[in-house]
C-alpha cells in the first residue's frame, strides 16, 4: 500500500516539475516521510520510473494475453485490445504526458530490457490477432507488423493530447480508434488488398514512438 501511495505521489511531482526536476528528497517531501524511509521502498528514482512503467504494461498484457492462444472472433479481440490498451495509458494522463518522452532512455540496460519485452510481448498478441483476421478472412493480406505498430502508435500518442473533460470519453476514444483502424483492414469487395501486401518490404525495425 505504501508503495503504490508513493507512486501516486512521484507520478503527480514528475507532471508538475518534470522528471529531470525531481530528487529523491523532494519525492519524500511530497509523501510525507524522510528521504531514510523512501529508500526503503526504491533505492533510486529509476526504480520509481521502472515500477510506474512496468505497472501499466503489465496491465495492458494481463487483459490481452489470452489472445495469443485463444480462438474466438479476430475483431472483436483487436477491439478488446485497442480499448483496454486505452483504458491503461489514459487511467493517469498526466504522469503518463510527463513521462512520454523520458521514459526508456532513462532506464538502466537491464531495468529497459524488462519494459521492451513486456511491449514485444503486446506486439506479437497484436500481431497474432492480426494474423488470425486474415485467416477468418475478415481482415485484409496485411503486414501484420507494420500494422500493429501503427495501431499501437494511436493509441499510445494520446497520451501527449487527450484531456478527459474535453472532447470525447476515454470510451469514445477508444471506439474511434478501433472504427479507424477496422476501416483500414477489414476485408471488403473493395479491390484495394494489394495496398497491404507489403510483407518483408515494410515494418522491418520500427516500434512505436
Amino acid at each position: 500500500m505504501r508503495k503504490k501511495k508513493i507512486l501516486a505521489s512521484a507520478r503527480k511531482l514528475f507532471w508538475q516539475k518534470g522528471y529531470h526536476s525531481v530528487g529523491m528528497r523532494d519525492l519524500a517531501r511530497a509523501y510525507g516521510c524522510q528521504p531514510a524511509n523512501l529508500y526503503n521502498y526504491f533505492e533510486t528514482k529509476e526504480a520509481i520510473l521502472f515500477e510506474m512503467l512496468r505497472e501499466e504494461m503489465e496491465r495492458i498484457i494481463q487483459s490481452i494475453e489470452r489472445f495469443e492462444e485463444e480462438d474466438g472472433d479476430a475483431v472483436e479481440q483487436l477491439r478488446f485490445i485497442i480499448a483496454s490498451h486505452v483504458k491503461a495509458i489514459l487511467s493517469r494522463p498526466r504522469s503518463g504526458k510527463a513521462l512520454f518522452d523520458v521514459a526508456l532512455g532513462i532506464l538502466s540496460r537491464r531495468n529497459r530490457n524488462v519494459i521492451v519485452s513486456m511491449r514485444d510481448t503486446y506486439e506479437r498478441i497484436l500481431r497474432k490477432v492480426l494474423r488470425r483476421g486474415q485467416e477468418q478472412k475478415v481482415f485484409l493480406t496485411c503486414d501484420e507488423k507494420l500494422v500493429g505498430v501503427l495501431i499501437a502508435s494511436m493509441v499510445t500518442r494520446t497520451k501527449m493530447w487527450f484531456h478527459p473533460q474535453k472532447g470525447a470519453t476515454v470510451d469514445e476514444l477508444a471506439d474511434l480508434i478501433f472504427r479507424f483502424a477496422l476501416g483500414a483492414i477489414q476485408a471488403d469487395e473493395t479491390p484495394h488488398d494489394a495496398l497491404w501486401r507489403t510483407k518483408g518490404r515494410m515494418g522491418k525495425g520500427i516500434k512505436p514512438i
